[in-house]
Formats: structure tokens, C-alpha cells, sequence
């Protein structure tokens, strides 16, 4: 492994992020080249993870910008402070202030609300990283707009002017493929996918996140995890409930898996009727060695 790429695996590691190689380089690219990195994977794999400790890293903040149906450009950029300009009307209204020099006053810094990406290109300083997070939830029209300040790290208000970044921000996209996004975007970032952990990794960051978890037990989770991906399941658990499920046994004292402990916790690791029964018909006809069989 290159002396830069372990570097940064071990920061990341300090950091509190189990990685591996792939995901060391891409960080590490992302921030030498100052490109936007988009990362694709899996619901639970730990995609909004990676902006979360590339700014412990580098000890700056992390602006997040939460996709959603419907986002449009006010939302995430900037809006007008609409009651506090209401209320400096109002107290002007007694001055003998023309209305360009009162407009003027009620279009300016301080009634401007920053939204998550003027936050990040006017931040003085160290630059943030920016999370723009689950961007495939966002429509074609919200990406083409994104695409564009990504391009060049600034925005014009009408009102004040452009504002331009001095030092641009650190950019991690995530997405979960709900949509496919567009080429352009795509030939503007650095990409990497991210995929359910193999065993040893997952036992890993069991063990790392949950340390209340005994070896055995963080094995056995691992395990069992890993069975269930492969079953035709329409809701695939990621290491979100892998973890969730390890702290729930860990709360209940559990030093190993059987059957009943699996049946009554299942909840924390399925969240799907139709799931929930195929895996218990998958029980009853294999019994959990199924699952659990190579750890004995």
C-alpha cells in the first residue's frame, strides 16, 4: 500500500471509520485533486460516514445538504429573511429614508438566511466539507442547478452580487440509486462505490462500534448478516441495522445467538412483513445453521 493511501486509512481509523484501501484512495484523491467525490451503494453502508470523518480529518465543519423530492435552488442556496425584513419596514416607516435606500437596507447581509451550499462557498477560513446527501432524491432540474455551482464555487444575489468561494469546499455525494443521475455530473466527480462489508470487516466494525459485544457474539452477527444478503430480500440490511441489532443484544446481556433470541430481536434487522415471514419460513426449513454454520 502507498505511504499516502495508509496514511490516510489510519486516520480514518482513528477517526472511528473501519475502511480499507479503495475508500482510503478515494478520500485521499478527493481531497489532493479538490474534485467532488460521489459515492453509490447500498442503504446502511456507511456513504454519509465518510464526509462525517473526512471533516473530523481535516478539523473543519461539515455543511449538509439533505436532499429530498422537490428541493429547488431557494432552499438550498439562500432565502430572504421575509418577518425581520417585515419588522425593519415597519420601524422605517417614521424615517424620512427614500425607498432605494430602504430597499437597499432590507436586500442586504443582514436579512440574507445561508442555506447549506452558500454556507460552504463563503465560509472564511478552512474549508468545509460539504455532504450532499442522497442527491438521487432530488429531480433533474435540482441537479442540473447543482452541476452548475459545483463547476465554479459561486453564486450571484441579485440584490448583493456574486459571491465567490476563496477556498472551496471539500464535496462528498451520496446516493442510493433511487434515480439515475446524469453523465454530466457523474464526469464531474471522482466515484466510488461502497459495498456490504465482507465478514472480517464487518466483525471489525461490530466490535469497534459496540465493544460490549464479545468476539463470538460480533462473529455470529457477522455471519448471520451475511446469510441474509443473500436471500431475496426487498429491504437488504445494511451495517446500520447490523449495529443496531449488536446493541440491542448487547443490552440484553447476549453472549451468543439462538433461535428465540433471533426471533424477538428480528425487528432490528428486518423491516419488512414480507421479509420477516420468507426468512422465518428460511428458518424453520434450515434452522439457523443455516446462517450461522461456519462459526459454529
Amino acid at each position: 500500500m502507498r505511504p499516502e493511501i495508509e496514511k490516510i486509512q489510519q486516520m480514518m481509523e482513528k477517526a472511528d471509520y473501519v475502511t480499507d484501501p479503495a475508500i482510503a484512495t478515494s478520500v485521499h484523491l478527493a481531497m489532493t485533486l479538490k474534485k467532488p467525490l460521489l459515492i453509490e451503494g447500498h442503504a446502511g453502508v456507511g456513504k454519509t460516514e465518510v464526509a462525517k470523518v473526512m471533516a473530523r480529518m481535516l478539523d473543519t465543519n461539515l455543511i449538509r445538504l439533505q436532499c429530498y423530492e422537490g428541493l429547488d435552488a431557494a432552499q438550498a442556496l439562500y432565502e430572504w429573511n421575509y418577518p425581520k425584513q417585515l419588522l425593519h419596514i415597519k420601524l422605517e416607516e417614521a424615517t424620512t429614508h427614500s425607498l432605494r435606500e430602504k430597499e437597499a437596507t432590507i436586500f442586504s447581509e443582514p436579512f440574507l438566511i445561508r442555506r447549506p451550499l452558500l454556507q460552504a462557498i463563503s465560509q472564511d477560513g478552512r474549508p468545509p466539507v460539504l455532504l450532499v446527501d442522497e442527491c438521487d432524491r432530488s429531480d433533474e432540474e435540482f441537479e442540473a442547478f447543482l452541476l452548475e455551482v459545483l463547476a465554479e464555487f459561486q453564486v450571484t444575489i441579485p440584490e448583493i452580487g456574486t459571491i465567490k468561494a476563496t477556498h472551496p469546499p471539500y464535496v462528498i455525494l451520496t446516493s442510493n440509486r433511487v434515480r439515475e443521475l446524469s453523465d454530466a455530473l457523474r464526469r464531474r466527480c471522482l466515484y466510488l462505490w461502497i459495498d456490504f462489508p465482507g465478514f472480517d470487516k464487518e466483525v471489525r466494525i461490530v466490535k469497534r462500534k459496540v465493544p460490549a459485544v464479545n468476539e463470538a457474539l460480533a462473529r455470529e452477527i457477522s455471519r448471520f448478516m451475511e446469510g441474509l444478503r443473500t436471500m431475496r430480500l426487498s429491504k437488504v440490511p445494511g451495517v446500520a441495522e447490523s449495529l443496531d441489532w449488536a446493541q440491542a443484544l448487547a443490552s440484553l446481556h447476549a453472549d451468543h445467538l439462538d433461535e428465540d433470541l433471533v426471533l424477538e430481536t428480528l425487528g432490528c434487522v428486518l423491516k419488512d412483513a414480507d421479509d420477516i415471514k420468507r426468512f422465518k419460513r428460511e428458518l424453520t426449513s434450515s434452522g439457523l445453521k443455516r446462517f450461522v454454520a461456519a462459526d459454529g
